[in-house]
């Protein structure tokens, strides 16, 4: 008798658990959303790239609405979840979480041609479907709310003077643009000049805690 183990089956599109099943077909979405736009977005061809039949993915959802509705719960609560626990692991100072909070806006899961272009793509129809928008917003409001609170706290705990909710908006426009310029420039540069360009952005507003390179090894 052979003492050998043989390997277990790998998994096909087929044998996937129901979360799975729609994880792929979120994932399938966001890359079809990427190449493709919006208008172009079709069940066929988010069945095509998630290697199942067109039915099984109306089993899933009934409409092409649905789909794009609930990959952008899946798109939101991704991002929710990565900015969190970016907080989460970071130290208690301001300064601290503030340079979590820059890292997590570039880590690779989130900062990708495939995240960055839907969240394009979603906004740009949110003047059209209201749906979006609200849904869009509520995340937002949200991180918006936690950056002001930093940035508050920079003041607080270093005597800084700066507007926190003029600081807030001046960090996120400007992580917010570097990902559009990454997207649209002809020449984009990468995610590392884009987050010194993040980082000069922060030297200016707290000059003793943040260089154009990140934060000083010690803030005067």
């Amino acid at each position: 008798m052979s003492n050998s183990v043989s390997a277990p089956p790998l998994r096909t599109p087929r044998t996937l658990s129901r979360e799975e099943r729609r994880t792929q077909l979120f994932e399938a979405t966001l890359a079809t959303i990427a190449e493709c736009g919006f208008s172009r977005t079709t069940l066929t061809e988010v069945a095509r790239r998630a290697g199942l039949s067109h039915g099984l993915v109306l089993f899933h959802f009934d409409t092409k609405e649905r789909l794009l509705v609930e990959t952008l719960d899946y798109l939101s609560d991704e991002y929710k979840a990565n900015w969190q626990a970016a907080l989460d692991a970071s130290g208690p100072a301001p300064e601290e979480k503030l340079a979590a909070l820059v890292e997590a806006d570039f880590a690779p899961q989130v900062c990708q041609p495939s995240r960055v272009n839907a969240w394009s793509a979603y906004w740009g129809e949110s003047q059209s479907r209201p749906l979006y928008l609200s849904k869009c917003g509520e995340n937002d409001a949200l991180y918006i709310r936690m950056l002001e609170d930093v940035c508050a706290g920079m003041n607080a705990s270093h005597g800084y003077a700066t507007d926190p909710a003029r600081a807030a908006r001046l960090i996120r426009i400007t992580i917010e643009g570097t990902w559009l310029e990454m997207m649209t420039l002809l020449n984009p540069y990468d995610q590392q000049e884009a987050k010194c360009t993040v980082w000069t952005c922060a030297s200016l507003l707290y000059p003793r805690h943040f260089g154009p390179d990140g934060p000083l090894a010690a803030a005067r």
